[in-house]
This record gives structure tokens, C-alpha cells and sequence, in this order.
């Protein structure tokens, strides 16, 4: 098959951003079958251009690289813009490229244009692959307020539906939200998943800064921005003792527009055992997460973060690494049946002291959870067996009529 991927933000190991397009269509190719993306670069992946447009090859998957750098510091309105130019531009391979199946996926959700184009112009047959619902999480966080562009996003939402031959959810909640509209769609998960060659080796030549060797790390990894709702990852480092302080640090691997704003508080509360290291790839990340006693996953508390697939969890999953998370969705209901992590409660840090203190005094539990996390990183979110339904499941579309 020839399979062509609008996706604005493909990246690999080498950069500090999600690997799931890249590690999927890496598979396919190795299959057999011949794959095209369309892409930008974006400032957490490693992928930069130099000319306007530039094709590259990362391991037989051929890239079409518009120079259309994005970032998460951008305004919402600079994004937006950047968002719909790329998706334009976009169009042209929709209705050029010889294909026999198209992905567009979103978020930004304005990447359904080229895969409208292609199906309702070209008769193409297309997937709409959604990672964070939006419109609805634009509107839930107040970041959408216009009630003309609500009423045109979600008309645009319901389009992207319609032309498309099959559906593809992050999460098992992400499908739950669009069927509960929208019941005879055909919706299917391939969720985020973890990858065992990346995270699940034992081995390490990662020399961790001199002042965190022989420490319990509790690791936040990912971005740093509004919807992850960090402060209160720092409220509850508040509440460590002295002693404790002494041998449980608190490290931030990532980036984003809160940044700043959260190393102010940790200067302002004297919080010394508070680590922000910035972007590191991927293969770095893991070798964090070697070392880290625990996991940390926050966000906000609201319907549609709470249907989100959190692809810092799956690694963790991956590392055999205890997660502490806060959502009140799938995930959580995923912690509780699998034992490969602790619930706490959104908002509430002293929650997520208590869930440090557990996982730092209790070594057979810690072993427990650790055995469970990794026990389902490999039987049921195996990057390759969720890579080989995905395909499966672009190759009945293909078949079909």
C-alpha cells in the first residue's frame, strides 16, 4: 500500500517530543509498505528544514518537510495561523500524490482539511486520527470563547467525521466522547503505547548530575504548560520535611510556556530540591527514567483532559516505573485495574506527598507496582502489537468499497 500521513509534528528519539507516528510508520515501512508524511518542524522534535519545502528519508519513511517551525510559547492566534497555513499548503499532496489511503491527524484539527480534500475531491479513502478532541478541549479550558468560531469549529469537527472511511481515538474515553454524538461511526483505539527498545533496557551510561546520585528522583516529564498543571507538582515538594528534602528531589524534564513562572515559585519558596533540566531527546528521557523512583503526571481536572493518552505514562509503563497521576478518567480506571501505579486526587498536593512518601518507605510495594507497570507495557501497550492492529486496520479500509 501506498499510505500518505498528514501529521505536523513527526519526530524521533532524537528529539524531545512524541515518537508515535514515527515509531508506526517505521513498522509499516519495514512491511512493505511505502509511507509519506507531511510534515513542519516544531521546536520539541528534531526535525528542521532549511528551504521552504524539503524532502528527507528517516528509516524509508519519506518526509515532506513544510518550513513552518511551530512552538508551544507561540501566541494562540500565531498557531492558529501556522496551524491553517500547513494545512493549505497541505492540500496540494492530497490531491497530487498517487496513494491509496490517507491519515489525517489531529490535533491541530485544521490538519482535516488536506484529508477532506482528498476524499471528497479525489474519491481517496482517508482515516481521521485524533489525538486530543478538540474542538471540545479549546472550549472546555476557555481558550475558544467566540461562539461563531465554537458553532464553525464544530461543524468543521463533524466534517472531518463524515468524509472519513474509519475513525482512530487516542483512548478509550476519546471514543466514548464521539460516539455519545455521533453513535454509528465507526471509532476505533490504537492508543499511545510504550516502547520496550527505547525505555525497557536496563543498562545505562547516563551520568546524573553530581547532587542527585544516590537520590529518589520523582520525575516529571513533558511539557510545562497550561493544561499540565504543574503547581501543583511544586505545592506538594512544598510539603516535604527537612529530611525529606535530603534524599527525594523533585526533577522536571521538559519545556513550555510555564516554565518561568514555575521556577519563579521554586525560587520564591526556597525549594532546593526542585530540578528543571529543559528539553532532552527522547533517548535521554529514558535514561531518566532509569533512575527515577516514581513518575508524576498531572493536568487539569476537566472532562476532556480526562480522556487524554498521555504518551509520558506508557514510557513510564515502558521503564517499569511507578506512575502518580491525577486524572479522573480512563488512566485512572487503567491504575486501579493493573495495580502499575497510585491514584491521587486532582488539586489536592498533599495527595500527592502522601502517594511519594508510600512509594519511598515501602520497597515490596514499590517492587510491586514497578513488576505491574512493566507487565503491561509489554502484554497490552506494546508499541508493536498496537502498530500491527493500526495497520490491519488501514489496510481494511483499503479493501474496502
Amino acid at each position: 500500500m501506498k499510505i500518505l500521513f498528514f501529521y505536523q509534528y513527526f519526530g524521533t528519539p532524537k528529539g524531545s517530543w512524541s515518537t508515535r507516528v514515527y515509531e508506526f510508520t517505521r513498522r509499516w515501512v519495514k512491511e512493505g509498505h511505502e509511507v509519506t508524511v507531511v510534515t513542519a518542524p516544531y521546536e520539541k522534535s528534531d526535525i528542521r528544514a532549511t528551504r521552504l519545502i524539503e524532502r528527507q528519508d528517516i528509516e524509508g519513511v519519506k518526509l515532506i518537510v513544510l518550513n513552518l517551525p511551530d512552538s508551544n510559547k507561540n501566541s494562540i492566534l500565531k498557531r492558529a495561523f501556522n496551524a491553517i497555513l500547513f494545512s493549505k499548503l497541505s492540500i496540494f499532496y492530497a490531491l497530487s500524490m498517487s496513494y491509496d489511503v490517507l491519515i489525517s491527524s489531529s490535533g491541530p484539527i485544521t490538519i482535516g482539511l488536506p484529508g477532506i480534500a482528498g476524499a471528497v475531491l479525489r474519491g481517496k479513502k482517508m482515516i481521521f486520527e485524533l489525538r486530543d478532541l478538540w474542538p471540545g478541549g479549546a472550549v472546555e479550558m476557555g481558550l475558544l470563547k467566540n461562539p461563531i468560531l465554537i458553532k464553525m469549529a464544530w461543524w468543521f469537527e463533524k466534517k472531518c467525521y463524515f468524509n472519513a472511511r474509519a475513525i482512530v481515538a487516542a483512548s478509550p474515553g476519546q471514543k466514548q466522547n464521539i460516539l455519545e454524538r455521533y453513535p454509528d461511526l465507526d471509532v476505533y483505539v490504537m492508543s499511545n503505547s510504550s516502547d520496550m527498545d527505547v525505555f525497557g533496557g536496563e543498562e545505562s551510561y547516563f551520568n546524573l548530575p553530581a547532587e542527585l546520585v544516590g537520590k529518589s528522583l520523582y520525575l516529571h516529564i513533558g511539557s510545562l504548560g497550561f493544561i499540565h498543571n504543574c503547581i501543583q507538582i511544586l505545592k506538594a515538594a512544598e510539603l516535604l520535611s527537612e529530611q525529606e528534602r535530603k534524599e527525594m528531589k523533585v526533577v522536571f524534564v521538559g519545556d513550555g510556556a510555564e516554565r518561568q513562572m514555575l521556577e519563579e515559585y521554586k525560587k520564591n519558596h526556597q525549594l532546593d530540591h526542585v530540578y528543571f533540566m529543559g528539553l532532552v531527546p527522547k533517548t535521554e528521557v529514558a535514561d531518566w527514567m532509569r533512575h527515577a523512583r516514581a513518575t508524576l503526571f498531572t493536568t487539569l481536572d476537566n472532562p476532556v483532559q480526562n480522556t487524554s493518552s498521555p504518551n509520558k505514562v506508557f514510557d513510564s509503563f515502558a521503564a517499569g516505573v511507578p506512575v502518580v497521576q491525577t486524572t479522573t478518567g480512563w488512566i485512572k480506571e487503567l491504575i486501579e485495574q493493573s495495580g502499575a501505579g497510585i491514584n491521587v486526587r486532582p488539586n489536592h498536593p498533599a495527595d500527592l506527598v502522601t502517594a511519594m512518601r508510600t512509594l519511598q518507605v515501602n520497597d515490596d510495594l514499590h517492587q510491586r507496582i514497578s513488576a505491574n507497570a512493566l507487565k503491561l507495557a509489554v502484554n497490552d501497550y506494546n508499541r508493536d502489537r498496537i502498530s500491527a492492529e493500526y495497520l490491519g486496520l488501514i489496510q481494511s479500509v483499503n479493501e474496502s468499497k
